[in-house]
């Protein structure tokens, strides 16, 4: 059976932050970096089945900062891998800091590798 990728709204996310960083949009290019990562720790939590986290998203009805952190926290002990926290930390800083384009440029690969790491574990759950 032939394997499928799909494209999850993370990479359609970095796609377009790639371009407008590209334009030298660096604000709107941030936000759609930070929203790229924010996808990919929702794509895990249902992929991974999370169901504490689950719960309190639909407790408090959205999904808030704390919930998205608790998440990732989640994410690391499940997959035995810290990495995902320093990935996540790298889309908070793009969140909260007018970050040069240099700077932004280093942490968005960051928040790259970490939708690289969501997309292999969900399209590995797809297979």
């Amino acid at each position: 059976m032939e394997s499928i990728n799909l494209l999850s709204a993370s990479d359609v996310l970095i796609r377009e932050a790639d371009e407008l960083l590209e334009k030298g949009d660096i604000v709107q290019a941030s936000e759609k970096y930070y929203k790229a990562a924010e996808e990919a720790i929702k794509l895990l939590v249902k992929t991974l089945n999370l169901k504490d986290i689950i719960e309190k998203v639909k407790e408090e009805g959205y999904w808030s900062l704390g919930v998205l952190h608790d998440a990732v926290t989640e994410i690391a002990k499940r997959l035995s891998d810290e990495e995902i926290i320093d990935l996540w930390k790298s889309a908070i800083v793009i969140l909260t800091v007018n970050l040069p384009k240099d700077v932004l440029v280093i942490e968005a690969e960051k928040v790259k590798r970490l939708v690289e790491l969501s997309d292999k574990i969900a399209n590995f759950r797809v297979d």
